[in-house]
């Protein structure tokens, strides 16, 4: 009989036995940041995106989880809000950043540091990403067909501006601890004046599109912990606010055969698939083992 055909016995062996969980796999995503507001404000960086196996937990004591919201767009002319951190607090304490704030035209035109940084408004200053949690914002671009930066993301860099083509954002990267391949992290997409050609696009994993002309920026999707991207606008054209980078995650699993939490609280998704127990708040709460 063949190796894997006995460890697949034994471990439909092991199911319901409910050995004590000594260690956990999880995913970390903060909330992204908000996109810079006025005519061609900067994009808000993605949230960082922290995931590893082997985080001890103990029986019987709870493990605080704290979910991230986003930062908010920032109002005409004005710098958008760093994102909030996401964590999770038991033997040990892991941290994801918030993502960088986008910058605008007058109150704060710099990208803001962060899990992955905000794009700046015009040709000032990126926001510079966290290292292990997400990248740097892209460079925006100056006269003519001015354009903000792009917010990075936890996979890429924000890709700079070219002349009246708004930035694209940094992507996100990829988890299938929910059992399916899915995105998060992505950066908000830079916004570009009326005069230029086309909105650049939110990263994957959830980034908001920048905003151009009269369209409105998009806002980063919640639990992602995407960018919100920068506003557009110009002369001809309102100038909007930045989008609302979106709220983080936290996913927590190990495999089905081991206890289930004898209690959470942030009302949990809690289910087995392919023979793993997950977790996933989209709220802060805890768990106890």
């Amino acid at each position: 009989m063949s190796l894997s055909r006995i460890g697949g016995i034994l471990s439909a062996g092991l199911t319901g036995l409910n050995f004590p969980v000594a260690t956990v796999e999880y995913l970390c995503v903060a909330g992204g940041g908000g996109g810079g507001g006025h005519n061609y404000g900067g994009g808000g960086g993605a949230g960082g995106f922290l995931s590893a196996t082997g985080f001890a937990v103990t029986v019987g004591s709870a493990i605080t989880i704290t979910v991230g919201s986003g930062g908010t767009g920032g109002a005409s002319g004005v710098q958008g809000v760093i994102g909030n951190n996401s964590i999770i607090a038991g033997v040990a304490t892991i941290t994801s950043t918030g993502g960088g704030k986008g910058g605008g035209s007058t109150a704060g035109t710099t990208g803001g540091a962060g899990g992955s940084g905000g794009g700046a408004y015009y040709i000032n200053t990126i926001g510079s990403g966290t290292a292990g949690q997400g990248f740097n914002a892209g460079l925006g671009a100056g006269a003519p067909g001015y354009a903000g930066g792009a917010g990075g993301g936890a996979g890429s860099v924000g890709v700079a501006a070219n002349t009246y083509v708004g930035p694209n954002a940094g992507t996100g990267q990829v988890s299938s601890i929910t059992g399916a391949r899915v995105f998060y992290a992505g950066g908000g997409a830079g916004g570009v004046h009326s005069d230029g050609y086309g909105a650049g696009q939110g990263g994957a994993g959830g980034g908001g599109s920048g905003g151009w002309g009269a369209v409105a920026p998009a806002s980063g999707l919640a639990n992602t912990g995407g960018g919100g991207g920068g506003a557009g606008g110009g002369a001809i054209t309102s100038e909007d606010p930045g989008g609302n980078g979106g709220s983080g995650i936290v996913i927590i699993r190990y495999p089905s055969y081991l206890a289930p939490a004898t209690s959470t609280t942030g009302s949990p998704e809690s289910y087995v698939t392919g023979g793993w127990r997950v977790y996933r708040w989209v709220a802060s709460g805890t768990i106890t083992f």
